[in-house]
């Protein structure tokens, strides 16, 4: 960001020499580009903006401020109609943008901005008894990604799985588990027999509706504490987090908390009480609603007209009871497009009720993840298993590096890398908002716009570093950064600063997963184009740029949640 912040300082200084007094520095930044193709330059300033009120043409003032642009950072500038198309000193920011990598090491494009405030993450949140199915997975990479972003740009980052452990649907499973299940085949295959089981019981309310009023009976002696449903409850979470930690443990993600819908269970009545006290709820059709008609919204339902408690209360409660307990300056929810509305609510009301902290809260939404078009259901079956993805991606990974390397003595723990990796990437890769159709061909294509290519780009940097014998040659008075290709790769590290603090403001991690592609893509053609071990005095200095681009390429991958591996 440096140099961009030099050329922006360059310009705004050059306008008010010559008597331009309204564009301000922020102005300036808002309007300098980067042009379409490397050749026409670094940078490009329109200048359409300084014609009226210097009552000359764009281009005529572009030529005028040509003449008078002088910085040591800009090697020349090109007037290109009504543009000024900047070319930085190639030497100079060259190889202070390699050396700056070399030196920060895992440090490269760290920012400060949150100042080790605290940020909740609240990510993946499965539904217990329930296989963890591809349609968690957008929810948990993007959620983990986030907290790592989150981490690079100076916070503390506490990962929240805010597990669906409760709710009607414990009552149906209790109910189909007591009239077809066994104990014997539940034990040997938890999470399989207790997704037949709760399947069959919506095939056979259709011609069996009572079956819905048992499932609620349960669930109301569930909310009791009858000890014989509260029994099964216990089993069910036990079993399904075992699950859930095989599969997260496959994916390298750690939580700092486990705590669920049950555990706001105490919680809620302080939350209605205070609303009640604060005169802020009104009844509708037997329930107690907050309006939030000044917002042109619809009331949120805080109590039903049974007495039970809603997800919104159970929001509200967990979002106090995280102030409380974590102090957050942000609290981010990594949470489906489809509950926008209940975000909105639940903010709004922790705003009415004066809590100022509400406005630092975020919903994070994301597109569905499709099969054949279609969003998965879990309640008809239509569901892909996330860990049969992931092992047929390590699979296929470790046929693919007996292919390439059959001698390669760590097979196994690469392949996980690059498995896990292809899946992570390829949801990652997609702006979060956009729905993924899922294809289990294209995730574990490994070439193209992939993780496993991204990878391998790594795996083989690393390779050539282990190759090089370096000379102590300086690199103040070469040229190798002056080559095209080289410059493009240069050009590429010294905005991956840039990147993070665009993916931070946008709560958008594809922004670095395509940042990622493109510098490896980069380097391919340079490392294609250029003898890297060619030995001259321009050798240390691409040696550097290679060593530069693994230091980049690694950080890019560990911000998504993904290992790079240094062979392949």
């Amino acid at each position: 960001m440096k140099y961009k912040q030099i050329i922006i300082s360059t310009i705004y200084e050059t306008i008010t020499q010559i008597g331009m007094s309204s564009l301000s520095k922020d102005e300036v930044g808002k309007k300098l580009e980067v042009p379409p193709k490397q050749v026409m330059g670094d940078y490009a300033f329109p200048c359409f903006v300084l014609a009226k009120e210097l009552k000359k043409a764009p281009a005529q003032i572009a030529q005028e401020l040509s003449f008078l642009i002088n910085n040591e950072y800009i090697e020349r500038v090109e007037v290109v109609g009504p543009y000024l198309n900047f070319f930085l000193e190639k030497q100079k920011a060259g190889n202070e943008v390699v050396m700056k990598v070399l030196n920060e090491k895992d440090n490269s494009g760290k920012l400060s901005i949150g100042n080790h405030k605290k940020v909740t993450i609240d990510l993946s949140s499965p539904n217990i008894a329930k296989p963890f199915s591809m349609g968690h997975l957008r929810s948990t990479v993007i959620g983990n990604s986030l907290a790592n972003i989150m981490e690079k740009c100076g916070y503390t980052s506490i990962r929240i799985n805010h597990l669906g452990d409760w709710g009607t649907q414990f009552g149906k499973l209790i109910t189909a588990y007591k009239t077809w299940g066994d104990e014997d085949r539940v034990k040997q295959e938890p999470i399989k027999e207790l997704l037949s089981l709760y399947i069959r019981f919506h095939e056979e309310v259709e011609h069996t509706p009572e079956f819905e009023d048992n499932g609620r009976s349960w669930f109301k002696r569930l909310e009791d504490g009858d000890k014989e449903a509260l029994s099964l409850w216990k089993w069910f979470r036990e079993e399904s987090l075992n699950e859930f930690e095989r599969i997260y443990n496959l994916m390298d993600i750690e939580f700092d908390s486990f705590n669920g819908e049950a555990f706001y269970n105490d919680k809620m009545d302080a939350v209605v009480k205070e609303l009640e006290t604060k005169s802020l709820l009104s009844e509708s059709e037997g329930a107690m609603v907050f309006s939030l008609d000044e917002y042109d919204l619809p009331p949120c339902l805080i109590k039903k007209s049974d007495g039970a408690t809603l997800y919104a209360t159970r929001d509200l409660a967990a979002a106090l009871y995280r102030k409380k307990e974590y102090n957050f300056s942000k609290a981010l929810y990594v949470v489906g497009g489809e509950q926008s509305l209940h975000f909105k609510q639940v903010f709004h009301v922790l705003n009415k009720l004066g809590y100022e902290w509400s406005k630092d809260m975020h919903h994070i939404p994301f597109g569905m993840m499709l099969k054949d078009g279609k969003k998965m259901s879990t309640r008809k079956g239509k569901v892909v298993l996330l860990e049969e993805v992931l092992q047929e991606a390590i699979k296929l990974a470790a046929q693919n590096i007996e292919l390439r390397n059959p001698n390669f003595d760590e097979k196994e723990a690469v392949a996980k890398m690059v498995g896990v990796g292809a899946v992570i990437f390829h949801d990652l890769k997609n702006y979060r908002l956009n729905d993924v159709e899922f294809s289990l061909k294209e995730m574990l294509t490994f070439e193209g716009e992939t993780g496993p290519y991204v990878q391998y780009t790594h795996a083989r940097a690393c390779s050539i570093l282990r190759k090089a014998k370096r000379k102590e040659t300086s690199t103040d008075s070469i040229d190798a950064y002056k080559d095209e290709k080289a410059w493009t790769v240069i050009s590429l590290l010294m905005k991956f600063e840039e990147v993070i603090k665009q993916a931070y403001d946008q709560f958008d991690p594809s922004q670095i997963a395509k940042y990622t592609i493109d510098l490896a893509q980069a380097f391919n053609k340079y490392y294609g184009s250029v003898r890297i071990l060619e030995e001259d005095e321009n050798q240390n200095a691409r040696i550097q740029i290679v060593e530069a681009v693994t230091i980049v390429l690694k950080e890019g991958l560990r911000l998504l949640g993904i290992k790079a591996p240094e062979q392949m």
